[in-house]
């Protein structure tokens, strides 16, 4: 029997975060707990109005899932993200935010991190890159760069009418640097291989969702013509997506927030990698309990973008890390996080 409980936390970021679909600075997830045996595990939800939730509608949600889950065995996890799909569609957030703390329930109970539960090794982890946010002007964008000098990987937000300006200050400030550009959706396909250009001669790594998520025919055209990978994000929710994206990106990043699940996002992962995909997995602004349940995965990855708890003023979390753009992973007994006193 699995009873479910939760707690609303209210984050705040060091810096007003903008990107293209706007500017916040404070958000409120949920701590997820189940019980199960007289053992307890932890997930995080956190919604984005992007995918149609709130906290509101999470703690709806739960009230939902409370009756069905008190049925299922906690060992059975897939089961239970089969019965939470199909109780609400979407959601993703609270889904994943149980999933997480049946994940963590189930290595506690066997005294083992969950990395190990999938059988995988953190001998080679990719870096984390750090997102530079849009900035009001350039002496903000200029403080950002430098508060993120310990970070060898920096993720830039674009999406405004000075994108050729942003690209080029931050690379001058920050010469040596690995950079990832991220539009949000934000470009029309013929303005992002302009942009592409520039990137190219700003040597970028890689461009991630350069126009509007329901455009996948413009992904394409955007795809056969550009000099640097594709990658998926707005445009790939779950797994199902994938196939319809093949030939039309060289990735996608996955969210827990959004797929649903961690069983999902291992689901998304085999089926990326089936078509010789490069798979990334990013975050919301979330504390260390949520980027730590996708620190998990990272050993299956190419590229990892877990900075949401490190753009915090109030992480109420101790668990993975990412200072110097090194990822952690915890190796206590399931996610391996901790309240902070």
């Amino acid at each position: 029997m699995i009873e479910l409980s939760h707690e609303t936390l209210v984050l705040t970021t060091r810096h007003p975060f903008t990107i293209a679909r706007g500017t916040q600075s404070e958000y409120r997830t949920v701590r997820v707990v189940v019980r199960a045996d007289g053992h307890e595990g932890h997930g995080e939800a956190a919604p984005n109005r992007f995918y149609g939730e709130s906290t509101e509608s999470v703690i709806a949600a739960l009230d939902r899932f409370a009756p069905l889950l008190a049925e299922v065995d906690p060992w059975a996890i897939d089961r239970a993200e089969r019965v939470m799909n199909a109780a609400l569609r979407f959601n993703g957030s609270v889904k994943s935010a149980v999933s997480a703390a049946l994940h963590d329930l189930a290595g506690k109970r066997l005294g083992v991190p969950v990395y190990r539960l999938w059988g995988l090794d953190l001998a080679t982890l990719p870096q984390s890159s750090f997102t530079i946010a849009i900035a009001a002007d350039a002496a903000e964008l200029q403080r950002r760069v430098e508060e993120a000098a310990a970070y060898p990987v920096l993720k830039i937000k674009l999406g405004t009418d000075h994108d050729e300006q942003i690209v080029e200050q931050v690379r001058r400030l920050a010469p040596d640097k690995v950079l990832r550009v991220d539009a949000n959706a934000a470009w029309t396909p013929k303005h992002a291989l302009r942009m592409i250009d520039v990137l190219v001669e700003h040597r970028v790594e890689f461009v991630e969702q350069p126009v509007a998520a329901h455009d996948i025919d413009g992904m394409r055209f955007v795809r056969e013509r550009s000099a640097l990978p594709v990658i998926a994000d707005e445009s790939c929710v779950t797994s199902a997506d994938i196939p319809r994206l093949v030939g039309a990106v060289d990735g996608i990043n996955l969210k827990l927030s959004k797929c649903g699940g961690l069983r999902e996002a291992l689901r998304m992962i085999a089926v990326a990698r089936t078509h010789g995909m490069l798979v990334m997995a990013g975050c919301m602004v979330e504390s260390s309990l949520g980027i730590t349940a996708a620190a998990h995965l990272a050993p299956l990855l190419d590229y990892v973008d877990l900075d949401g708890a490190a753009l915090l003023a109030n992480d109420p979390f101790a668990g993975a890390t990412i200072e110097g753009g090194v990822l952690k992973i915890p190796g206590g007994a399931g996610l391996g996080v901790t309240r902070r006193e």
